[in-house]
């Protein structure tokens, strides 16, 4: 039994950045970036910005620096980069969040907090704190290979703190959903307790057993999951 192809999304390039975007066939609900994790790319979340679009939400998925097609290493500019793409997205809905996983889940909690309440929720699967990341770029083994500006990188990610950031969020109005996985052998379960208890309130923290740094990703139902708290958050 043969089943249709799933519409293609719109590709495009921002500021050096691609990125693809996907639309619902009416009028989008609201809007999510999707931040993806070191060493991945835009496509490996295309699963994510399918449900997001049959939901009828728009969804936005991009290439950090020094990933896929996007120009430039991966740096400082990282959360400016996030927020330049929800300003993207906000063009086709009427409020946005953000959704990160690793890396992605980092740099979508501190482009939150730098957005003055125009991103409206984060959605955080396994958020890798800044220190955990500078050391992985110091690594003389390092397993992940993308293009990043190292120099500049390291200093940024050891002098920022991730737990500041995510108890900002309340005071700005941004709703913080926390997702991962106990079995998570990159980044503790126990990263996404303190980021919990930082920050105030709206917030969740979904802690699923077992697992590994990437279960949560493409779980269906942790999808649904996060977009029914994106939903909610953007009413």
């Amino acid at each position: 039994m043969k089943h249709p192809l799933p519409a293609r999304p719109s590709i495009g390039t921002h500021d050096g950045l691609s990125y693809a975007l996907f639309l619902p066939d009416g009028e989008p609900t609201g809007g999510v970036v999707i931040c993806h994790g070191a060493g991945s790319a835009k496509e490996s979340h295309f699963d994510f910005a399918r449900t997001a679009r049959d939901r009828g939400l728009a969804a936005l998925a991009y290439d950090a620096r020094g990933h896929g097609r996007s120009e430039g290493a991966l740096g400082p500019g990282l959360v400016g980069d996030a927020l330049g793409m929800c300003d993207l997205l906000r063009e086709q809905a009427p409020a946005v969040a953000l959704r990160g996983s690793s890396l992605g889940g980092f740099t979508a909690i501190m482009a939150a907090a730098a957005s003055h309440g125009s991103v409206r929720a984060v959605v955080a699967l396994s958020p890798a704190p800044g220190d955990l990341l500078a050391r992985a770029l110091r690594s003389e083994e390092r397993e992940i290979e993308f293009r990043a500006d190292v120099e500049r990188l390291e200093p940024w990610l050891a002098s920022v703190s991730l737990t500041e950031a995510a108890a900002a969020l309340g005071a700005a109005g941004v709703a913080l959903l926390l997702m991962h996985a106990r079995g998570d052998e990159q980044v503790p379960y126990t990263v996404s307790e303190e980021l919990f208890a930082a920050a105030s309130e709206p917030k969740r923290l979904l802690l699923v057993p077992g697992g590994h740094h990437r279960s949560l990703q493409h779980d269906v139902e942790m999808q649904n999951e996060a977009l029914r708290y994106v939903e909610r958050s953007l009413r």
